[in-house]
C-alpha cells in the first residue's frame, strides 16, 4: 500500500485497514507455521504496510 493511498484515508478507514492487515498478518504466521506458506516475503510486507498506516 502507498503513502499517497494511506493520506487519503479518515481516521476510521485507517483503523479499519490496520485491522484487516492484523488480521492477514496472523493467518500468514499459521500458514508458517503449519507450512502452506509459500510466499514468505508477504508477512514483511503485511508488517510494513500497518507500520506505514500506523505513521
Amino acid at each position: 500500500m502507498k503513502m499517497e493511498e494511506l493520506q487519503e484515508r479518515t481516521q476510521e478507514e485507517l483503523l479499519h485497514i490496520v485491522d484487516e492487515l492484523y488480521q492477514e498478518q496472523f493467518n500468514l504466521k499459521f500458514q508458517m507455521a503449519t507450512r502452506q506458506l509459500t510466499d514468505t516475503s508477504r508477512l514483511r510486507q503485511v508488517r510494513r504496510d500497518i507500520a506505514r498506516a500506523k505513521t
